[in-house]
């Protein structure tokens, strides 16, 4: 196989050879950004300076948009109370069937992150030798409602805002796993 260009040559990651004159000479809004594609030794191709940096704008203000948008659910998550009166014993086959029907029960949502668990402790069991086997027959369903609601406490309240914004912005389909269960909140936890 042969190669395009031999290792010695020298290639344009940026080129100008045509617009040194006049692109020294043009405002800065009418600015275009020249670059060899690498695989066309003689066609570059131009963008405009101000679309590069409207497009490094719009993805910093997306950003930012979102930290405020998970500052704003960890706050709110935290003025949600952990409930203390627990008496029911609920049947589940999974961590996430567990989880709804804790949602159904309690009448509230649990964290991003409890839910993100929740799904990867589903997927642990995958190809173990009790997949098929109920979990409520395998974990105690007071002592699996438990752990849910301690991990859920930790999420809620020691979880930073900037952590679930980066995970957020990892995960394109986040918002699969924020609950839209919005509890009545009291006026003294708020």
């Amino acid at each position: 196989m042969k190669r395009a260009l031999p290792w010695d040559e020298k290639v344009d990651v940026i080129s100008s050879d045509s617009d040194e004159s006049s692109s020294s000479s043009s405002s800065s809004d009418s600015e275009e950004l020249n670059f060899n594609d690498g695989f066309s030794p003689n066609k570059s191709s131009t963008l405009p300076i101000v679309a590069v940096q409207q497009h490094i704008k719009e993805v910093s203000s997306s950003q930012d948009s979102l930290v405020r948008r998970a500052e704003m659910y960890q706050e709110y998550m935290k003025q949600i109370p952990i409930p203390t009166r627990r008496g029911s014993l609920i049947p589940y086959s999974t961590w996430m069937g567990l989880g709804n029907s804790i949602k159904q029960l309690y009448g509230q949502p649990l964290h991003y992150l409890t839910n993100v668990q929740l799904k990867q402790w589903d997927q642990m069991r995958m190809n173990s030798e009790n997949e098929w086997k109920p979990l409520d027959a395998i974990i105690h369903p007071s002592k699996a409602e438990a752990n849910i609601w301690l991990i859920e406490e930790v999420h809620r309240q020691t979880s930073s805002h900037h952590h679930v914004a980066k995970l957020w912005l990892s995960d394109p389909m986040h918002h699969a796993f924020v609950d839209s269960i919005f509890p009545q909140l009291s006026s003294s936890s708020v």
